[in-house]
């Protein structure tokens, strides 16, 4: 599945007309579902619930209870909210199931671009795309007569004019949480320095030019973030942007309807979006292209999943978009694209374009590695070469267990 062509896709989609006012069927059927806690999942399992016998756990740490949940037999839960980047280790263990006959009996309407196939099987379905792009404060950017920051260099150069007008506490958000989250800023910045990660025999090459560049541009930009970057995730920096602290992000665009949010945010109007800077000149913007869906769990039973997957459909209809229409870069029909979409749009469409994330076995050791060697350099422990040297060691270590190297 072309990440860039599901964009493109999703954000020309028509409005559709006729869209039910409820559930579509009474669920007699116990469903539970597992996923990330963003705005975009709460608005899909709301609409799930009306439907019924429905339980959703967002929780922020899915991607870690996700693989055992679903082991277990009967599996905890019946349906998981998922990207390319969480899939894998699903798919590795065998625990999720094909849903090619459910998509054929109740999927009709479901677009080409929603089926994500893996080795021929539909394997999950669509609802969204994501990236991290650039969110800044215009009404900032109009009063100091900045531009909007097409490389990192003039990030830095605009976080250093923000801070010394002192219009806001940080002139930078940074979701810089150790772990997972300061492992996709490195992916980021890596992959704009030309970067990758591993070679064709499946050893590691982030120990080079491109990683100390990426750490180096790094620790730069933590220069103009609050000083708890380290504790500072998405939610973090969402909330940093809602509450007037923070002038520009790379964030994901799945929080942009959080920032016209008037019940909790302070910067209704303010904030916009666009393309990812990019590392170097000419090169990609220093971001990764994601896909956000749904899968049903393969150790239960058939009429657990066949409810299960009626629940999801109604979750991730017209209607459900037509009412949360700006908290996602939506794959569903009705969704309208606005301001806070054309960061995302930009980032996907530029010419280079940045890679999706590598869906694979090998990438999902590095991601740990990187989230759990990284940390070093930014507390001062460890040079950028001798950091970069514990992931590819942690890496070769993990990769030999599981049996992917020798």
């Amino acid at each position: 599945m072309h990440l860039r062509s599901m964009l493109l896709a999703g954000a020309t989609a028509l409005t559709a007309t006729g869209a039910a006012a409820e559930c579509a069927f009474d669920n007699d059927t116990p469903v539970k579902m597992l996923s990330a806690g963003f705005e975009a999942w709460k608005s899909v399992t709301d609409a799930m619930a009306e439907c019924g016998n429905f339980e959703a756990e967002l929780d922020q740490e899915f991607r870690t209870k996700q693989p055992a949940a679903f082991a277990a037999d009967p599996s905890l839960y019946h349906l998981g909210g998922v990207s390319n980047g969480t899939i894998t280790p699903l798919l590795n263990q065998g625990t999720v199931r094909p849903l090619d006959a459910l998509v054929e009996e109740y999927g009709q309407h479901l677009k080409p671009n929603q089926l994500i196939r893996v080795g021929g099987q539909i394997m999950a379905v669509g609802m969204m795309v994501n990236t991290q792009h650039l969110m800044y404060r215009k009404d900032i950017f109009d009063e100091l007569g900045l531009d909007v920051p097409e490389t990192y260099d003039e990030v830095l150069e605009a976080a250093e004019v923000i801070e010394e007008a002192g219009v806001v506490e940080y002139p930078l958000g940074m979701t810089m949480k150790s772990g997972w989250n300061m492992g996709q800023d490195f992916n980021n910045m890596f992959i704009g320095y030309g970067g990758w990660f591993y070679d064709d025999e499946g050893m590691p090459t982030v120990n080079t030019e491109a990683g100390v560049n990426a750490l180096e541009t790094m620790k730069a930009l933590t220069e103009y973030a609050d000083p708890e970057v380290l504790v500072s995730d998405s939610t973090y920096v969402q909330q940093q942007f809602q509450q007037g602290k923070i002038a520009m992000a790379n964030l994901w665009a799945s929080r942009g309807g959080a920032m016209d949010n008037a019940e909790e945010s302070q910067v209704v109007g303010d904030v916009y979006a666009a393309a990812a800077p990019r590392a170097v000149e000419g090169g990609p913007p220093a971001t990764t292209l994601w896909w956000d869906g749904i899968v049903v769990a393969r150790n239960i039973t058939d009429a657990e999943a066949e409810a299960a997957f009626r629940v999801a459909m109604e979750g991730i209809d017209t209607e459900m978009v037509q009412e949360s229409n700006d908290e996602a870069i939506w794959l569903i029909d009705g969704y309208q694209p606005n301001r806070l979409a054309e960061g995302a749009i930009a980032t996907a469409t530029a010419q280079p374009a940045p890679p999706s994330y590598p869906s694979t076995s090998q990438m999902g050791l590095m991601h740990t590695a990187l989230g759990n060697e990284l940390p070093a350099f930014f507390t001062g422990e460890r040079s950028a070469e001798a950091t970069l040297a514990a992931v590819e060691e942690a890496y070769i270590t993990a990769a030999k267990e599981a049996g992917l190297l020798e």
